[in-house]
């Protein structure tokens, strides 16, 4: 089970090379970390796993997206919209993690829309940045709608992500003090292990359907 910080910002967008956050990885407990638009790697035994992130665009583009890196052996992360987009989203083969629900409408992820992750084994990635760095009512508001994520998982069990969405070494968080952040909305030790684990879950190979003879 490799324990993953689903989403850092390496040099030019972020302030620190994608070395140096691996290397800080490792000393945080971590075996990986998914960077954007990085190359996969192997930094002194901590597996670079490269992502994208797909934002504002809409759901048709975001489809092509995807397509064209099944295969590849990157993470695709698309910022969550309102309901409907969010539905077609999850729906779509290639999308792995579903990011910045704290930030999305109270209603956007629904009942619906938790059983559409949940079949098609699409993750709702838990941005720690918000909790960290976030303040007054947003933080609240990331805490609260974090609460909302947790009874819907709990009923439906698609796969959390979690992330620092660091773009710096001092963004970045020991998985001791993740558990921590994650025990404000509900997280107890084992549900976060499990999120860290989750990259690897949704990025497993499908399995080929046995056919009976």
């Amino acid at each position: 089970m490799k324990i993953t910080d689903a989403c850092v910002v390496p040099y030019p967008v972020g302030d620190s090379s994608v070395s140096r956050l691996a290397l800080e990885a490792r000393s945080l407990g971590f075996d990986s970390i998914v960077a954007l638009d990085a190359q996969v790697q192997s930094v002194c035994g901590i597996d670079v796993i490269p992502g994208i992130y797909v934002s504002g665009l809409p759901a048709k583009d975001v489809q092509n997206r995807a397509k064209k890196c099944r295969g590849t052996g990157t993470v695709v992360s698309v910022q969550a919209g309102d309901n409907g987009f969010i539905r077609t989203v999850a729906n779509t083969r290639g999308v792995h993690i579903l990011r910045g629900i704290y930030a999305a409408d109270k209603h956007a992820f629904d009942h619906v829309t938790a059983k559409i992750a949940a079949d098609n084994n699409t993750a709702i990635d838990i941005d720690l940045a918000p909790v960290i760095f976030g303040r007054g009512h947003q933080r609240q508001k990331a805490i609260h709608r974090y609460l909302d994520v947790m009874v819907l998982e709990r009923r439906f069990e698609f796969p959390l992500t979690i992330s620092t969405s660091a773009r710096s070494v001092l963004g970045m968080r020991a998985v001791r003090e993740m558990t921590g952040l994650c025990s404000l909305f509900g997280m107890d030790e084992t549900g976060v292990q499990a999120a860290l684990a989750g990259v690897a879950r949704v990025t497993a190979p499908e399995e080929n359907p046995v056919r009976v003879i």
